[in-house]
Parts: C-alpha cells; structure tokens; sequence
C-alpha cells in the first residue's frame, strides 16, 4: 500500500472525505488513515459501511457533513461528477470550493518522482497496458500497473524515480485528476460509449482527453489515427505545440509515426522508415487492432528509453490477456480463442476480422443493435452456433446469410463447433468464442464465461475431435 505520509504532512490538517468503498475506494480511506489523515468514510450502501466499520475508519454520512472542515473529497470513480446529474455530496463538495478527485491523483501526488504511463481509448485499453507493463518487466525496468486494469493505485508498490508506473485510465477516473501530468499520454481510439455518464459523444471525447492536461514539451502524447475522432484529437492536440505527438496506426502508413503495413511494424518516429518486426509471427497480437496495440506500445517503450530489440524480445514473449482474443488451446490443428471480453458487436469484430475459417460461437444478453453491424465478416465464418437469451434473434438476424445453430448453452455450442472444425477440409480452423453480448443471463461475469470456455475446451482436448458426436 502506498505512503501517503508525506503528501499528508503537507496538507492543512483538514479531513479527507472519502465517498464510495468499493475496492478502491476502501483503499484509498485505508491509505490515508494509514498515513495518518483524518479521514471521513461514507458509502450510500449499507454493505459499503459496514467494510469501513470493519477496517475501523470513521463513519461521517457526507450528504451532511461540515464542508469547510474537509481539505479533499476522494470520489470513486463510478460515482457521477457530471451527468446524468451530480451525486448531491459531489455537489456540496463543488458548491464549497473543495477539491474532487480519484485515488490515482494520490498516488502521483505520493510518488511525484516516478515515471508516469497513461493508457485510454474505448478499445484496447487493457491489452496496452499489459503489454508495454510485459515489455518494461522484460526488459529488466522496475514497474508496477493498475488504475482501471486489476489492482487499484494506492495498492500498488512505492516506486522510486527509477521506476515506472503503468495504468489503465477510464474517463470517469480522468475525469478526477488535478495536478497528474503523464510523462507519456497513450489515446488508442474512440467509439460511443458511456455516453450516459458524459452527455454525448463530445462529453466522451473531452473527458478522454483530460489525459493530456498538463503534459509539457518534454512528455509525450501517443494518438491513434485509425478513427474519425482520435484523428481530430491529433489534430487538436498537435497543434497545441505543447507537447511531442506520435501518430500510431495499426493498418495506416503515417508520416513521423509508428505503424503497421502489411503486418510489418514500421518506426518512423524515432528512425526513418525502419522495419522493426513482422508482427505475423506474434501469436498473441493477431488482428489490425492488436497491430494498433504494438504500434502503441512500441512508441510508449521508445519514449521512455528501450531499444528497438528490449521491446521486440517483449512483445514475442507477451502471453496475451485472458478472455481477450486468448488461445486457449490447439488441438489437431485447431485454434480455440477465449474472447469472452467481447460483450458487444464492435468488439466482437475485431476478433472476427482476426482470423479465417472461424467457427463463431456467439450470444447472451444482448446490446442494442444485436450483430447487426456484423454481417461484413460473415464471409470468414463457416458455422455460427447461438447460445443464451439472444439465440433466436441472433438467428433472425442472420437469417439466410451465414450457416447457424441454435445450442443454448455453451457447452453444446462448444462440443458442436469442434466437431464440426474437425470435420471441415480447411486451413486453420479456429473455434472462436466472441459473443458479442454481455454474460449477464448464464453467468455472473465474462471472465466465467470465458473460464466455462475454456474447461469445455480442455474436456474436448482429452479425445481426438472426431470422436465427440460418436
């Protein structure tokens, strides 16, 4: 856990307010108190309280309490700052000039000396952050990553200025930095999303670019140009003059950028036009939107100073991210792919425009829209086999484009697919599990779902294929 104690000494003795005791939310109150503030805890949930109670942090119900007796309001960030409308103690906080802001902003605050990596974007966020964290470990730097992807910030290590902190940022969190200044700002992409926390697509958009507030010409902004609306952010970014900017693409050659053509990893940043990796060969980073992931990662390395061979060894020995396009296994020469992360259709596409000959198990509670936008990958998909609430309008949908079946469960689905994997003459099969829903009618998350994959798989493994059905 982090030392808060010397920030704290610095501050004027006033309580720290702490609303929201999740996971993070808990830690950054434990933190504090730890440190030696005075915090008041509060979380409109009942269940929330009684972990304070448990963790013995004082009790102080926030709607109500004394605002000029409070140096900071540490929000969590799923609590709304903005829209739809403002939690009433964000309010009060507002309305009496008290600061907000997230635990991350403590951490920077903690540890000023460190290097500071941010990582944002729709898409693509976490297998980002994982891999320029691999690159880094791999190549002998001291590291430690969280924010938005697994560990919250105030629980990971104290680092040095030697070391190298790599965190997922959400726009809820970016929404509550203050004084952060990343020494290298990664934008990977934008598609609407939690438009109802930010208003509209510009709401969304603004708050995603809170991760450059404060940058200075000697730090770093890494912005993808694979869209219509990170192409704008570049634009606005860069002419700013402010700060340097590194344009990434993963399919799109760019002028002073690193990019991927013809699955060739291109730096044309810090080198002119150099070759750097045939990213075909890197099982675990298939598709333009991993190749867009590469491309970021490799000019976050470069930034803070590893050679073109330290990030390359990195990227060969990245293991991938688990329910994120994972290989799960291959058997008898086929591939199956855990891509139970894929909890809409624009993630799902980006699995299916990954491989060939794909055997697509897909469904569960659906999105608005279903897969609709999908059928432009149909030509790559032998069999689709539909599982959970949506099968039947999966099916409607689908109609007579694409060969389907209706299974129900994925463990039918899976059986099914295999059998039928096995049977087929083609190249590389893959046995793909991308549902374009979320997991919300069979199981309680993804990562179960993509866990059930996974042991109906190894079942499978156990027999030649063929023999399944018999």
């Amino acid at each position: 856990m982090i030392d808060l104690s010397t920030y704290i000494s610095s501050t004027n003795g006033k309580a720290f307010a702490v609303l929201g005791l999740g996971r993070s939310g808990l830690t950054a109150a434990c933190a504090l108190a730890k440190s030696g503030a005075k915090v008041w805890a509060w979380d409109d949930n009942p269940a929330g309280r009684k972990k304070a109670e448990e963790a013995d942090l004082e009790l102080v119900d926030l709607n109500s309490c004394d605002w000029n007796a409070v140096q900071t309001l540490v929000m969590s960030p799923g609590i709304p700052l903005t829209h739809p409308s403002p939690h009433p103690v964000a309010s009060s906080a507002i309305q009496n000039g008290v600061e907000i802001i997230c635990e991350v902003e403590l951490l920077y605050r903690a540890v000023r000396n460190a290097t500071f990596i941010g990582i944002t974007g729709t898409n693509g966020k976490s297998t980002t952050t994982s891999l320029i964290a691999h690159i880094l470990t791999s190549a002998g730097r001291s590291v430690a990553v969280g924010g938005n992807l697994g560990t919250p910030a105030l629980e990971l290590p104290q680092l040095d200025r030697t070391g190298i902190y790599v965190l997922e940022m959400s726009s809820y969190q970016l929404d509550l930095l203050s004084s952060l200044a990343f020494d290298v700002a990664l934008f990977m992409n934008i598609s609407p999303d939690h438009l109802d926390r930010h208003g509209d697509i510009d709401g969304y958009i603004k708050a995603k670019k809170h991760i450059f507030e404060r940058q200075t010409k000697n730090d770093t902004a890494i912005i993808g140009m694979d869209d219509d609306y990170s192409r704008g952010v570049f634009d606005a970014i860069n002419q700013t003059g402010t700060v340097r900017t590194i344009p990434i693409s993963g399919s799109t050659r760019l002028a002073e950028g690193i990019f991927v053509a013809e699955g060739l990893l291109i730096d044309d940043a810090f080198a002119s036009q150099m070759d750097i990796a045939d990213l075909s060969s890197i099982e675990r980073l298939p598709g333009n939107h991993n190749h867009q992931n590469a491309a970021a990662a490799f000019a976050a390395c470069r930034s803070v100073g590893l050679t073109n061979e330290e990030i390359i060894t990195g990227m060969k020995s990245f293991p991938g991210l688990a329910h994120r396009q994972e290989l799960a296994k291959v058997k008898n020469g086929i591939r199956y792919i855990n891509d139970s992360k894929a909890t809409n259709a624009d993630a799902a596409a980006r699995a299916l425009s990954s491989y060939d000959n794909i055997y697509w198990i897909a469904g569960g509670r659906a999105k608005e829209g279903g897969i609709e936008s999908l059928s432009p990958y149909y030509p790559r998909i032998r069999k689709a086999y539909l599982i959970g609430e949506s099968a039947d309008a999966f099916a409607k949908q689908i109609g007579n484009a694409l060969s389907y079946e209706i299974c129900g469960t994925l463990d039918v689905a899976v059986t099914k697919a295999a059998n039928d994997a096995a049977q087929s003459t083609e190249t590389d099969p893959v046995v793909l599990l991308s549902p374009a829903c979320a997991s919300w009618d069979q199981y309680r998350s993804f990562e179960l779902r993509g866990d059930h994959f996974k042991e109906c798989v190894e079942k499978i493994s156990h027999q030649p294929v063929k023999e399944i059905a018999s």
